[in-house]
């Protein structure tokens, strides 16, 4: 019998295929005692698996590349974390095989995130997965992971962690369901790299039956259980008519008359270029830089390292348009050489421009090598700073980029309340805005974005963060400046017709996601858009909005 369930669609598309889950977490391993004389050999079995696992996390990220790989890199680092080791070794001097010291120095650190008010939940998520691949290892069975297949099928997880979600065979894996995760998790940015349909923070995705028929449609965030022939139907029909729409919807982007609506990449270096193009970008909107910096967590890149990274990617669009975000670390993103260890919550600690005015080194060397980048190229180099809450951030911002001689466009990021409330002051230091709806979502509403118990919170359709979005965007109107979309919010087709009804100028999102956009925004006129936008605000909830928006542009 056909059964429907809602969770959150992160990935375009539609799934259809028979459930497999995810391969089972390691066991709990025995608690039992060694003699003292077998502890050096535990520690040195630790070690070996903890290298092991480090290393394969490190080559499945070259494997993937792009942003894949600087997530899988950060887990490799921390599983070498030398504290979480000298308590591995603790463990085992005091009588505890390798296989239960590990997973008990594990927990320790795992209880310590989640008593921090659980900010680095999502890490909490790559730990418990780095932890299950060590242990593994030392047991000697399989890895947790992604279940073997020669058939395609829909790949049903508690969560997907990057290791696994970044080396996913499209050709196998038609879709994903996790029952846990958020709008802008992960998983649902690597799906959406991956172009595969997906749906995340599905209750009770777990008890779905293995060899279950389901349909998915990651637009909606429906799940169809043993849908029926006409349901597949229609599903496949109205995926078959997107898919024309696509390939039919070709050029810049704008709305059906005429006003243009830039669309831009969003990229984590160099390898992620090629999509970029291939889609059809007219430029990139994020020009993530951390990547570079997350190579080596103890030194930052050399000047002449940055200038090559850099050029690599200013070469590929002509006469575009290149946004490039300067180092955003700190929270999630902790780099050795620049972030304290000790603060009690560093999401709202030192990171972002924070930091990088606390080593104006790293800035100016950064700043300097962009300027050197952009030499003699034909692109039109715009240079932002992450997490500016005022006007005194923007002018330090701005300083420093015409100390190092950078010939730019400097712009701040709104990824903070305060700077959409203030944008018009802010505008008087900086050319540009470009607002960062992932975390201005998560300080909105103190709703961490690796969460998925609060995901709801974390929707881009949310009345109030349109209302931010709105002030930013007539902020830079009255001011003649630009104000941009970079977050996961304008990968949203429905939603960048909102934003640009809001006032938005320009959209940047995944390469995967460019087609979906052009083809929808080409189908509605700049004030069906204003009316949708118009709509939207006025609702009570992010359901509300999005039906709201629907409802105007259906012309229901």
């Amino acid at each position: 019998m056909e059964t429907t369930l809602r969770g959150v669609g992160v990935s375009h598309g539609v799934a259809i295929g028979e459930v497999r889950h995810m391969g089972t977490a390691v066991l709990e391993p025995p608690a039992k005692q060694i003699p003292a004389e077998e502890a050096e050999r535990e520690q040195g079995r630790a070690r070996q698996a903890v290298d092991a696992v480090a290393a394969d996390l490190m080559a499945r990220g070259n494997l993937a590349g792009g942003e894949a790989q600087a997530v899988l890199e950060a887990q490799a680092m921390m599983a070498q974390d030398p504290e979480l080791m000298a308590d591995v070794d603790r463990r085992i001097a005091v009588g505890s095989t390798a296989e239960r010291a590990v997973y008990d120095a594990f927990a320790a650190y795992r209880e310590l995130l989640a008593g921090a008010g659980e900010y680095l939940a999502g890490r909490v998520a790559d730990l418990d997965d780095v932890r299950n691949r060590i242990v593994a290892r030392l047991l000697g069975v399989p890895m947790p992971g992604v279940p073997d297949s020669d058939q395609p099928y829909v790949l049903v997880a508690r969560d997907l962690a990057p290791a696994d979600t970044a080396l996913l065979d499209p050709s196998l894996v038609l879709g994903f369901v996790t029952e846990e995760g958020g709008p802008t998790s992960h998983s649902a940015i690597l799906a959406r790299a991956l172009g595969v349909p997906a749906v995340v923070a599905l209750p009770g995705a777990g008890e779905l039956a293995e060899g279950t028929v389901i349909a998915v449609d990651g637009s909606t965030g429906d799940i169809f259980v043993n849908p029926s022939e006409a349901k597949k139907a229609e599903l496949e029909a109205a995926a078959a008519e997107r898919k024309a729409a696509l390939a039919a919807s070709t050029g810049p982007g704008a709305t059906a008359d005429g006003h243009k609506v830039p669309l831009l990449a969003n990229v984590g270096g160099p390898a992620d270029v090629p999509a970029a193009v291939a889609a059809g970008a007219e430029g990139v909107g994020l020009f993530r830089t951390e990547f570079l910096f997350l190579d080596d967590s103890k030194n930052a890149p050399s000047e002449a390292k940055q200038v090559e990274a850099y050029r690599q990617v200013l070469e590929a669009f002509p006469e575009g348009r290149v946004v490039v975000r300067v180092l955003d670390a700190g929270a999630d993103k902790p780099l050795d050489f620049l972030t304290p260890s000790d603060e009690p919550n560093p999401a709202l600690g030192v990171r972002g421009l924070r930091t990088l005015l606390d080593h104006p080194e790293i800035l100016r060397t950064q700043l300097t090598a962009l300027a050197k980048a952009a030499e003699g190229l034909p692109v039109y180099l715009e240079v932002m700073a992450p997490m500016v809450a005022d006007r005194a951030d923007a002018k330090a911002f701005a300083d420093a980029c015409r100390a190092a001689g950078l010939q730019a466009k400097f712009g701040a990021m709104v990824e903070i309340p305060s700077a959409a409330l203030r944008a018009r002051s802010i505008l008087q230091e900086v050319e540009f805005l470009s607002l960062g709806t992932n975390d201005l979502a998560q300080y909105t509403f103190a709703a961490d974005r690796q969460v998925g118990a609060v995901s709801r919170l974390q929707d881009p359709w949310q009345p109030a963060l349109l209302d931010l979005v709105a002030l930013s965007a007539e902020a830079a109107k009255a001011e003649g400046k630009s104000c941009g979309v970079c977050g996961e919010a304008a990968s949203d087709p429905l939603l960048a017709c909102v934003l640009t009804g809001l006032g938005v100028t320009s959209l940047s999102m995944g390469a995967a996601s460019i087609p979906y956009v052009r083809a929808t925004l080409a189908k509605y006129t700049l004030a069906q858009c204003e009316r949708a936008a118009a709509a939207a605000r006025a609702s009570e909830s992010a359901e509300e909005a999005r039906g709201a928006a629907q409802a105007v542009l259906s012309g229901e």
